[in-house]
């Protein structure tokens, strides 16, 4: 003899089953990351949570409470002449102020704590940085739509691959080429704009060697969901020998100034490349946004402006460059040879000297 079970069940296990099967896809690297700064990072969200639960869970049991006192069948005592209670007052405003200036505190001092631009005091939680380390220096260009990692010490570059040696600490140098973007390893720290024109850092470490996802975090065009790769984890015999790979399978292949105007071109599913060369101070004219020596960089133009500019004369004199494909013009020099006063204009060195 068999038992029908209700025609309901079957829809709830089947909801259930996808619920559990849908959670079981997760791996939860956001709380139980590999580096130590997004362990600090997680333990903060987890503080907060765990405080803002102080407040959401008797908020709750009391809700259900008083709908049960209260219902119409119990038969409470009617008091309409109520309107006060010093107690109860006390309860609703002092609990809810307490934990905000707990969550307060604690967000402030995690803020600058956890400032990616602050160098690392630490490898862990049991481990103080040694005095004599030195950081790993990457340099990452977000392009479209793929990333660019420079390692301007090691001398190689790569795209779409990142690799670091496990407990050593990274100082990451970012910036993008064209529209703003977000550098993300969910288990090395948390999210970092990269903006063109401009540079942030990150500074971080990973403790466990594996293999983990990067990607961009910030909707950058069509190609945006392919800006992913992989983060290696690695000891520093691994590293090391990731690093020859690089130069062996990179041999001829040099990053300089053209091959980077190529290189930042639109492009989706672009695969790992590999660059045994790479120019020096490449990065510096990424961020000055003058790859191309015909254009003049950004700290030339500040530095004309902070001498109080070229005034109307040098608007005669500014030499523009289609910036790519005819989208928009740059400057490439500003060419005046004497400034409102008459006498000779320095600023015309300034304007046409190379990074």
């Amino acid at each position: 003899m068999t038992t029908k079970l209700p025609h309901r069940t079957t829809p709830r296990l089947a909801a259930l089953s996808l619920l559990a099967l849908m959670l079981g896809g997760c791996n939860m690297v956001v709380l139980h990351p590999s580096g130590d700064i997004a362990s600090q990072q997680a333990d903060l969200v987890r503080t907060a949570t765990y405080l803002m639960l102080l407040i959401i869970v008797p908020v709750i049991a009391l809700t259900l409470l008083f709908a049960w006192r209260y219902r119409a069948k119990a038969q409470a005592a009617y008091t309409p002449d109520w309107d006060h209670s010093t107690r109860l007052e006390l309860v609703i405003w002092g609990a809810p102020l307490l934990i905000i200036i707990a969550l307060g505190a604690v967000t402030w001092i995690s803020t600058h704590k956890l400032d990616p631009f602050r160098p690392l005091e630490r490898i862990d939680a049991q481990r103080p940085l040694p005095a004599d380390h030195k950081p790993l220096v990457v340099q990452v260009v977000a392009l479209d739509w793929k990333w660019l990692f420079i390692y301007p010490e090691q001398g190689v570059a790569t795209v779409n691959e990142l690799a670091a040696p496990v407990d050593r600490p990274i100082r990451f140098h970012i910036s993008s080429s064209t529209v703003m973007n977000t550098f993300y390893v969910p288990a090395l720290a948390g999210m970092i704009y990269a903006m063109p024109g401009m540079e942030s850092q990150l500074h971080a470490v990973i403790n466990q060697p594996g293999e983990y996802q990067g990607l961009s975090a910030n909707y950058s065009g069509d190609g945006f969901s392919y800006m992913r790769f992989k983060f290696h984890g690695l000891s520093d015999a691994d590293f090391n020998a990731w690093v020859e790979r690089n130069r062996s399978e990179g041999k001829g292949q040099v990053l300089n100034r053209e091959t980077y105007l190529k290189l930042e071109q639109p492009s989706e599913r672009e695969p790992v490349r590999r660059f045994g060369q790479v120019e020096a101070k490449l990065f510096d004219a990424v961020v000055g946004r003058c790859v191309d020596s015909a254009k003049m960089c950004m700290h030339q133009m500040m530095a004309i402006d902070a001498a109080g500019g070229g005034g109307k004369g040098g608007i005669a004199g500014v030499t523009q460059r289609s910036w790519r494909d005819g989208e928009r013009t740059a400057v490439a020099s500003l060419c005046t040879a004497t400034n409102l006063y008459g006498q000779a204009d320095p600023l015309r060195y300034i304007a046409t000297a190379q990074p």
